[in-house]
């Protein structure tokens, strides 16, 4: 049900108006969410280093500057 809560539109606004709000109803609830595929650049896995980093030790300071 809808109200008209200012304003005085004519019945061809007012239909108007209504065709257009229940065509998005439709079109929202019809469309089907399908899985968006993310960017790799977006990808959180990217993150996750691929060794583990050098952990505290005597000498550990020569392998903080190693290519990963």
């Amino acid at each position: 049900m809808f109200k008209v809560v200012r304003g005085n539109p004519t019945p061809e606004e007012l239909a108007a108006a209504l065709a257009v709000v229940q065509a998005r109803a439709a079109a929202a609830s019809s469309a089907t969410a399908a899985p968006q595929e993310l960017d790799e650049w977006a990808d959180k896995t990217r993150n996750v280093p691929r060794r583990a980093l050098p952990q505290p030790g005597p000498k550990a300071w020569r392998s903080t500057h190693w290519p990963r």
